[in-house]
């Protein structure tokens, strides 16, 4: 069926006689399969496609299979969809990634801190604002350094909440971007807070900050990037479209250029 779907995307570059020829397959065998009605995987597969390179082109072209799949797991219609099967159908329409950028670790699970179960469990669609928030952390270059930056997203809006960019990879940085999150949006108790198990978020001050605040503790499951997927794409999103292309000479001035806060996509 591979060959029959080469061949359909293909001929009005070539003749179907001669990809047959090529492929070593019958053309009569083609026709038939052309005339079989569409099962429902194939028509899920196509709608599945099309999202992938509607992506492919949000992100200009600097997306591998990992990170649309993180994308469209972020989406409710796409929510179980697997790795091997976006890797498949990337690979069948030729949707290749441009450039990777070298992958600077910003989790450090290897504590002794207590680790909270995974209550989130992909639950990434939620009815109205303050229910969930999730939180990361990824790196930035700044001159010749790294910076860090620590966000929270409400999982309805996928707006940050909260942010802060740091030299240091400390937990006072994202206990600080978490603190002006709750100062501007006052969310309730019993609101989620999910992340990865980084030290940060299972360190004893950041851990008191949600006991005090009446907030429950998510953690994702170890080495499980999936578990934090609207938090990935967020940053992918951010680094393809307004990092990647500019540099900062310090800290200021990447707080004040890096981020589109007049777009929306972070909050002042």
């Amino acid at each position: 069926m591979m060959h029959y779907t080469f061949i359909r995307n293909h001929h009005s570059h070539f003749t179907v006689k001669k990809m047959c020829q090529t492929l070593l397959i019958s053309e009569s065998g083609y026709y038939r399969w052309l005339q079989e009605p569409i099962s429902k995987r194939c028509r899920e597969n196509n709608i599945l496609k099309n999202r992938i390179q509607e992506l492919y082109v949000e992100h200009g072209g600097m997306v591998g299979s990992p990170m649309v799949t993180a994308d469209l797991r972020a989406e409710a219609q796409f929510a179980d969809v697997g790795k091997n099967r976006v890797a498949r159908i990337m690979k069948e329409s030729s949707i290749q990634c441009k450039s990777l950028k070298k992958y600077k670790t910003t989790t450090d699970s290897n504590h002794a801190f207590p680790v909270a179960p995974n209550i989130l469990n992909r639950n990434f669609t939620v009815a109205a604002p303050n229910k969930v928030w999730v939180g990361d952390i990824t790196y930035i270059k700044v001159g010749n350094k790294w910076a860090y930056l620590s966000v929270f997203i409400d999982l309805y809006s996928r707006i940050v909440v909260g942010w802060d960019l740091s030299t240091s990879l400390e937990k006072e940085s994202t206990i600080w971007a978490l603190r002006k999150a709750i100062l501007r949006r006052n969310p309730p108790k019993e609101m989620l807070v999910h992340s990865d198990r980084g030290v940060q978020y299972a360190s004893k001050e950041y851990r008191q900050l949600l006991q005090e605040k009446g907030f429950r503790q998510s953690m994702s499951r170890k080495g499980n990037c999936w578990d934090n997927a609207v938090a990935e794409s967020f940053f992918h999103t951010l680094k393809t479209q307004y990092i990647h292309h500019r540099s900062f000479r310090d800290i200021e001035a990447a707080k004040y250029g890096a981020f589109p806060v007049h777009r929306g996509i972070l909050q002042p």
